[in-house]
C-alpha cells in the first residue's frame, strides 16, 4: 500500500492513494489552515468507521442476511497532551434491513473489531473500544 501527501499551501495538503484516489486535508484557521477540509485525525477516524462498516456489511451479506443499510457513528477522546492519540473512541452501529438476526449483526461486529478492521485494531492499541449496536426493520 502506498500513499503520497503534498502540501499544497496555507496549511492544505493533497493525498493520493495507491489506488489513484485524491483526498484533501486541511487544518483550523488557528493552526493557519482555512477549514478546507477534512482534518488528518479526522480522516484516521472516518478510515475505522469506513473499514467497520465494510465489514459488517460484508459479513452479513455473505451469511445471507437481507441487509439494506449501515451507518456507523463514531465519537472519539483524546489525550491531552501531545502525542494527541485517541484514548477513547465508541463506535454506534445502525444496521437496516429485513428479519435480521440480532445475533447474525453481534457477531458481524466482533469479528471486525477482533480479526478483520485493521484499523480499529490498530487505533485498540492506544484506545478503549466500544461497540454498541441497533437493528431498524425494513
Amino acid at each position: 500500500m502506498e500513499c503520497v501527501v503534498k502540501w499544497v499551501g496555507d496549511m492544505t495538503f493533497m493525498a493520493e492513494t495507491g489506488s489513484g484516489h485524491v483526498i484533501a486535508m486541511d487544518g483550523p484557521p488557528d493552526a493557519g489552515g482555512r477549514n478546507l477540509a477534512p482534518r488528518p485525525m479526522e480522516m484516521m477516524l472516518a478510515g475505522a468507521g469506513g473499514c467497520t462498516a465494510f465489514d459488517v456489511v460484508l459479513i452479513l451479506k455473505r451469511g445471507r442476511q437481507d441487509v439494506r443499510d449501515c451507518s456507523v457513528s463514531l465519537k472519539a477522546e483524546r489525550a491531552e497532551t501531545d502525542p494527541k492519540v485517541f484514548t477513547r473512541i465508541s463506535f454506534h452501529y445502525t444496521v437496516t434491513g429485513r428479519g435480521l438476526k440480532p445475533e447474525s449483526v453481534e457477531r458481524a461486529i466482533k469479528l471486525s473489531s477482533d480479526k478483520y478492521c485493521s484499523a480499529t485494531i490498530m487505533l485498540s492499541k492506544t484506545a478503549e473500544i466500544e461497540h454498541t449496536w441497533e437493528i431498524v426493520e425494513a
